[in-house]
């Protein structure tokens, strides 16, 4: 074995390619085929979107365990340790596996490079297929039409969202971002698209491909009432259905868009209306929303675009608190950090703001300025790191505030590390 631990594998991996980001299939599919891992032996559903996507995947982890079958959900990024991306049945990879899988990839891959993502999605196939799922959710990295996912065809695809975020990748606007979205879809397979008003391209490759779509609002829809809610689609409704067990309103609409996935993939995957109740309610994903009660209670969420941050600005409103909001924020620099900042300002009483490191990281200082340019009134501070934001934060918070961690994957999880494993804030 090349390595014997995972922090070595990682660390390796992250050096194999020259690009840490070289979207395509080409190398994937060679060595998917030299693993002779295509046709897999399970069902795939593949899950993209700009936001939403994790929960998507939540959801369907537990609908599906719920009905009894054998899942695998590989998911991006990680919060706290690489093992989450690989779970089976909702337990997380061992490193003995993932050491295990990514020595089965280097074996067959010779020369060619691959990158981190790509390594990591070919790992987690392998491991898949030694534990004998039933079904893979795969979620989308990047896009679609190119991510490394998109090498298998999925018996049913779901894009939760379009909006704006990686657009030096993906394009300038909806409509483009929308195209690269819809490259998961299959002809002649059921699609979903949960964003009410779909870009033309998104619609135009559907229809091209000759793909089986219902989009949100147009073929599926939903009604909440006190204590439960109602979803209704192509053959009838669903009543008296449990609220959503992950927090905010826009569960409500990624809940719905996977009941009319499962319900358009039956019978090949075939979910009964009890297990779809009971994933409901079992399904779980940390820092969306995610509430630490305290004398200050701490919010952690990873709202990294402006779409996100405006769905994070309405939970905000909606759980209100009786004293003050303080933002903890970081973000890389490619990120519209103007933008997210103005969505979650009305809501925001001061802002610390901390240093991200990385090729893509920024100080403090470069966010700050960012930011005070689109709110040039906003009180804030800075501070070397998201961690040292998160402590200044804590010490001016007084009984009844609310402590706000956001702005990206890497900001939220090494704050929701420190506050786990202090066990106060």
């Amino acid at each position: 074995m090349r390595f014997k631990t995972l922090p070595e594998w990682l660390a390796w991996q992250e050096q194999l390619h020259p690009n840490a980001i070289d979207l395509g299939l080409d190398r994937v599919r060679r060595v998917l085929k030299s693993m002779a891992l295509e046709p897999p032996p399970f069902r795939v559903l593949t899950v993209g979107g700009t936001n939403g996507k994790g929960s998507c995947v939540a959801f369907l982890d537990a609908m599906l365990r719920a009905a009894g079958y054998h899942v695998g959900a590989y998911t991006s990024p990680h919060l706290l340790r690489y093992n989450e991306r690989v779970c089976i049945n909702g337990m997380q990879a061992s490193d003995a596996e993932l050491c295990t899988a990514f020595e089965s990839v280097d074996a067959v891959r010779g020369d060619l490079s691959l990158t981190y993502f790509e390594f990591g999605t070919l790992a987690a196939l392998q491991i898949f297929r030694r534990h004998k799922i039933d079904v893979a959710v795969l979620e989308v990295g990047m896009g679609g039409r190119l991510d490394a996912v998109n090498v298998l065809d999925a018996e049913g695809a779901l894009v939760a969202s379009v909006d704006i975020d990686h657009q030096e990748w993906l394009g300038h606007d909806r409509d483009s971002i929308g195209y690269e979205k819809a490259g998961i879809f299959r002809a002649q397979r059921p699609a979903i698209c949960g964003d009410r008003a779909p870009p033309p391209r998104l619609l135009e490759t559907a229809r091209r491909l000759g793909t089986e779509l219902q989009v949100l609002g147009r073929d599926f829809d939903w009604r909440a009432s006190k204590h439960h809610w109602r979803w209704w689609g192509k053959h009838g409704p669903l009543e008296q259905l449990p609220p959503p067990a992950l927090p905010g309103q826009t569960q409500y609409d990624n809940a719905a868009s996977v009941i009319a996935l499962l319900e358009a993939v039956q019978p090949a995957i075939a979910v009964s209306g009890d297990a779809l109740r009971e994933g409901l309610q079992r399904a779980r994903l940390a820092a969306r929303f995610e509430r630490m009660p305290g004398d200050v209670d701490v919010v952690f969420d990873v709202a990294h675009n402006p779409a996100a941050a405006a769905v994070l600005a309405r939970n905000l409103v909606a759980v209100p608190v009786r004293g003050r909001t303080w933002a903890v924020l970081g973000m890389f620099r490619d990120k519209a950090a103007e933008e997210v900042a103005q969505r979650v300002a009305p809501q925001v009483d001061g802002w610390f703001m901390g240093g991200l490191g990385g090729p893509r990281g920024q100080t403090a200082a470069e966010l700050a300025k960012r930011i005070h340019t689109a709110l040039p009134t906003v009180m804030s501070a800075e501070y070397p790191t998201v961690a040292d934001a998160y402590h200044a934060a804590c010490a001016v918070a007084e009984t009844g505030d609310r402590i706000v961690v956001f702005g990206s994957f890497q900001t939220v999880g090494s704050i929701l590390r420190l506050a786990r494993e202090s066990g106060t804030n």
